[in-house]
């Protein structure tokens, strides 16, 4: 006799962009029926535009402010005119939204601070807005490697991190950021977090040479930003280069047996690894 398995009811969305799918597709279904598009479909309509618009500005008013020096460099990067600017033909092509930002520099913070972090690496520093809030929480003595694959780059973060407290606490290491970690690997004491935010079709091979080449501590934490690369990881259809290196890095690090992740929506998505064993 077989048994019909029992199959659970499924959950009503209660997040918000749970509530925003469930409402787009009830909209869809309605106007797909025939309906037609009447004071409520607009009153609807409104309601789920606030809920998608008013979240990241709502995280932002709610979330601890950022230190003066974070602010500046903030300032600066925004008001940076970056068509042109750089000097490596293997660099991106730089803009103000390359920065981490203020949720996401205090969700750093915290990391820092939880694990008692005293050494971290970052690969992929940018203006350096990541490393400055990792920064100001590594206690005296505690050490941030920076890898900036381009020395302009690394000098307009230069002279906003000597403006800082913090600042004497980041090490930045100009060049193709595989090259410094292979450079490390061995030489170096290992590192309690390592955030990546770099080039996303690097990123499997710069978490194998942290894992691989013994630059994560036990105990430690990788943190890997972009992880939904603006929803083209899982959409269907056609994906930019960055968006297939991401689905491909993501599914590559979920079937990693060394590993354990978990992936939050935090701005673009934010990866958090650690090695089984630990």
């Amino acid at each position: 006799m077989s048994i019909t398995p029992v199959i659970p009811p499924a959950l009503r969305p209660v997040t918000p962009l749970g509530l925003i799918a469930d409402g787009l597709d009830a909209l869809r279904d309605r106007l797909a029926a025939g309906g037609t598009v009447d004071v409520r479909f607009i009153a609807e309509f409104d309601a789920i535009s606030a809920l998608a618009s008013g979240l990241d500005p709502y995280l932002d008013r709610c979330t601890s402010p950022a230190s003066t020096a974070l602010t500046s460099l903030d300032e600066r990067t925004r008001n940076q005119q970056w068509s042109g600017f750089g000097s490596s033909e293997a660099a991106p092509t730089l803009e103000a939204e390359m920065l981490s930002g203020h949720v996401e520099g205090q969700f750093l913070d915290f990391l820092v601070r939880m694990s008692g972090a005293s050494r971290v690496l970052e690969v992929g520093m940018f203006t350096g807005y990541s490393a400055l809030a990792m920064a100001e929480a590594l206690p005296d003595g505690g050490l941030l490697i920076a890898c900036e694959i381009d020395p302009e780059v690394a000098a307009f973060a230069r002279r906003c991190f000597d403006e800082s407290t913090s600042g004497d606490k980041i090490d930045i290491r100009v060049g193709p950021a595989a090259e410094t970690l292979s450079e490390l690997s061995g030489t170096a004491e290992a590192f309690d977090l390592v955030f990546i935010d770099a080039d996303k079709v690097g990123y499997k091979a710069y978490l194998d040479l942290v894992i691989d080449g013994d630059l994560l501590a036990p105990g430690g934490t990788i943190c890997i930003d972009n992880t939904l690369m603006q929803g083209l990881a899982y959409i269907d259809g056609e994906r930019t280069a960055n968006g297939a290196a991401i689905a491909a890095f993501n599914d590559a690090v979920a079937a990693d047996s060394r590993l354990r992740q978990v992936l939050l929506p935090i701005r673009d998505g934010v990866t958090l690894i650690r090695r089984c064993n630990d």
